[in-house]
């Protein structure tokens, strides 16, 4: 009896393929750009920009560069995998076209993100109105705020780029703030807005968090054409947000917060006027009580005068895990953490579980990197800034995706490298039948199915008038 001599089989490779097409899953992301009218806003939006002889269409080379980043792109070069496939992306601008573009748009900076972040709130809102009850702001109210998370990153710059600094962690690079839309347990989240700064920008700079607060309720369907939000919406931070001059800033604008409370010596120290039946258990991210974890509000204890009106004060206090250090703020071997909040209603475990809860922008600052954002590819500080614009497009084109055709399917929750994986790196091949044009996907592919019924929900959407 013979042996196989070979794990994998032996085969001789070529270039002789006909029909076939790479990244066919891709085609989620062009459906979900038709039919939130994304593709048509930004052609409206950055037709100032196109030049009087151009073939191309300034929004249609920004859509394809978005879904270039979508699919695992980190360079303006890399639009060459949707270049590759005409039958799938259409005609695909060369890299010296998207390259000038890119440097028009630079010199034109603040009026060109204006453009694209209209274009951005039109589409969000096609899409949150087809999601219908799996939207963000499905039945929003001051009991169930639509969550903002801000929070900041570092990146690093290997080599020299326009308004680079060293980073508080000696790092040399950048440090952008972001926003997200918290698409809560059952999803992922969105960009609202991303702010680049040089890698010296403070952590606690309350005028960054205001101007990102500020562009991201711009984004908001129910925000953008000025109407009132009040406690509609609940801006989430770490300590990074705790400030006077911000808290003041969204108590001036009735906003809901959540904003992490740093704790002085002093105000350590008033913590032990706490009554001991005052504490009661913590949750666990399931809503269950957690052993070793306790909350009690310290509104009464701490000197809040200099703070806004109505601002209350939870104060958290855990056994620290295996391994963990104390700081010089911690008691009794006990780690304290605090955050602040206006909200009035809800019990203090559910309140310190929703501002926990705040580490989800982390996920969503990890899927950024994963989509572009850890490499700035250019050299000028504005062709950076429209680089991360079109970041925050991939972005939501991957989360719109999820939104609309992955409902009620764990794919919802899927990370970019994972959707990348197993949907869109997906191979078919395309044929023509009947006057029509059909991708055929290969039958045994794992995920073939989910491909094709998220595709069948996209095309029930109405298109945008």
């Amino acid at each position: 009896m013979s042996k196989p001599t070979r794990s994998y089989p032996s085969l001789t490779v070529d270039t002789a393929g006909t029909g076939v097409v790479s990244q066919a899953g891709a085609t989620l992301l062009v459906e979900t750009m038709r039919k939130t009218g994304l593709d048509r806003a930004l052609s409206t939006a950055l037709g100032r920009w196109r030049a009087p002889t151009a073939v191309h269409d300034p929004g249609k080379i920004v859509c394809d560069l978005a879904i270039a980043l979508a699919v695992g792109g980190d360079c303006l070069a890399d639009i060459a995998t949707l270049r590759a496939e005409p039958g799938l992306f259409g005609p695909v601008a060369s890299d010296p076209t998207v390259s000038r573009l890119i440097d028009t748009l630079a010199r034109d900076c603040d009026k060109a993100l204006a453009a694209v972040a209209a274009a951005r709130t039109r589409a969000r809102a096609m899409a949150w109105k087809a999601a219908g009850r799996h939207a963000p702001d499905h039945g929003v109210g001051p009991d169930k705020p639509l969550i903002v998370d801000l929070d900041a990153t570092l990146l690093t710059a290997h080599s020299e780029k326009e308004n680079a600094a060293p980073t508080f962690k000696r790092g040399y690079g950048f440090h952008p703030l972001c926003s997200f839309v918290d698409h809560g347990a059952q999803g992922t989240g969105e960009p609202l807005s991303l702010l680049l700064r040089p890698g010296n920008a403070g952590s606690n700079t309350a005028a960054d968090h205001i101007t990102v607060t500020r562009e991201a309720l711009q984004q908001l369907p129910f925000a953008a054409k000025g109407g009132r939000v009040g406690h509609k919406v609940l801006v989430r931070t770490d300590a990074a947000g705790g400030t006077h001059e911000f808290a003041d800033w969204l108590h001036a604008r009735k906003l809901g917060y959540s904003l992490g409370f740093t704790l002085s010596d002093d105000a350590v120290a008033r913590l032990a006027l706490i009554p001991t039946a005052a504490w009661t258990p913590a949750y666990d991210d399931e809503g269950t009580p957690r052993k070793g974890a306790w909350v009690a509000e310290a509104t009464g204890v701490l000197d809040l005068s200099s703070w806004p009106k109505g601002m209350r004060v939870v104060v958290r206090k855990e056994r620290p895990h295996p391994g963990a250090q104390l700081r010089f703020t911690d008691t009794d071997g006990l780690r304290l953490t605090a955050f602040a909040t206006n909200t009035t209603r809800g019990q203090l475990p559910d309140l310190e579980l929703r501002h926990r809860r705040r580490a989800r922008a982390e996920d969503r600052i990890r899927a950024a990197k994963a989509t572009g954002l850890t490499n700035l590819p250019l050299h000028g500080y504005a062709d950076n800034r429209i680089w991360i614009a079109i970041v925050a497009l991939a972005l939501e084109l991957t989360a719109w995706t999820q939104m609309l055709a992955l409902t009620d399917h764990e794919a919802r929750r899927w990370e970019p490298k994972r959707l990348r994986l197993r949907l869109f790196s997906v191979a078919g091949r395309i044929t023509r039948h009947a006057r029509q044009v059909h991708l055929r996907l290969a039958r045994h592919a794992p995920w073939a199915e989910l491909i094709v019924t998220a595709h069948q929900r996209l095309h029930d959407l109405p298109r945008p008038a």
